[in-house]
């Protein structure tokens, strides 16, 4: 209960402290303006602008994307107001856009297998007030994690899962999601590939760790396969689902070296270690609006 505690109170603390900060995302064709034409409009709602960064693929005929934060005083009573306004800028620039509340923290849902690790660590952070979000439940197809989730006053679900029972658990799962109203899917080595039913009502929502460095040695077994080839490098990649299995945008990867002495165990153990941390990384931007999806592509900003 202690612990649940601190969790809830780091993000009343946040809340307060963010209380009139605004964040947008913004994707159009790159042309002259667009800085200018946004600025302006926060200056006209006499927003501050406290971090901006922009990308170019072309200057000429290319596409711009660009993450704002900027801070407005009462911006819980203004953001409805603000949102319907920027619409005009958007459309003058044919922009895909979002304007998000900082304090609106987002909910998230984890699914989980057997192993703990990429699981434990996401607790971890969020017990700590480094992953800044709700997390309403979480649903496994093995029952090894349900203390642990338990003991942090987290919703735990046990719904196992098989090839021969798969709609019917998509089904219960999809009710559950919805039912918590849930913002962001974690797969924290979840073991099941999900249905192309489940992941179109979720697009660009699904967080993924896979235990390699994409797109080398996609499916099982990818640390036996290392080690019989004799890897150097052997890594981990966060992704968003997508209904081609292991191929859709990737967010974060991280590497470590290794040599001819590492066995397999070996070589799990600094996977698993890698995973922890890329996953971690890539629900956190997720969270803090840092990822414009492009094609299949990421813009981590």
């Amino acid at each position: 209960m202690k612990k649940y505690m601190e969790a809830i109170q780091a993000i009343q603390a946040f809340q307060e402290k963010k209380k009139n900060r605004g964040r947008l995302l913004i994707n159009c064709p790159d042309q002259p303006g667009i800085v200018a034409s946004v600025s302006q409009f926060l200056l006209e709602h006499r927003a501050n602008i406290i971090e901006s960064s922009q990308y170019s693929l072309d200057p000429e005929g290319g596409d711009f994307f660009i993450r704002i934060e900027f801070e407005c005083p009462e911006l819980k009573t203004s953001f409805p107001q603000l949102k319907q306004q920027f619409e005009s800028i958007a459309d003058t620039f044919n922009m895909d856009w979002k304007m998000t509340y900082v304090p609106n923290v987002k909910k998230t849902a984890i699914l989980v297998s057997k192993e703990q690790h990429c699981l434990l660590e996401l607790l971890w952070e969020w017990q700590s007030g480094d992953l800044m979000t709700d997390i309403a439940l979480v649903i496994s197809n093995h029952e090894d994690t349900k203390e642990v989730v338990e003991s942090l006053q987290i919703p735990f679900y046990y719904l196992p899962a098989s090839k021969e029972n798969r709609a019917e658990v998509e089904a219960k799962q999809l009710q559950l999601l919805k039912e918590y109203d849930i913002d962001v899917i974690v797969l924290a080595r979840y073991m099941q590939i999900l249905t192309p039913h489940f992941v179109a009502a979720h697009p660009n929502r699904i967080i993924n760790i896979h235990h390699s460095f994409l797109p080398a040695f996609v499916g099982a077994r990818p640390y036996e396969r290392a080690y019989e080839r004799g890897v150097k490098l052997i890594g981990a990649t966060s992704h968003f689902v997508t209904n081609d299995l292991d191929e859709g945008p990737i967010i974060e990867q991280d590497i470590m070296r290794v040599d001819h002495r590492n066995s397999v165990d070996e070589l799990k153990k600094i996977g698993r270690s890698i995973e922890r941390s890329v996953l971690a990384r890539a629900v956190k931007w997720h969270l803090e609006d840092r990822i414009i999806v492009h094609q299949n592509k990421t813009i981590v900003f």
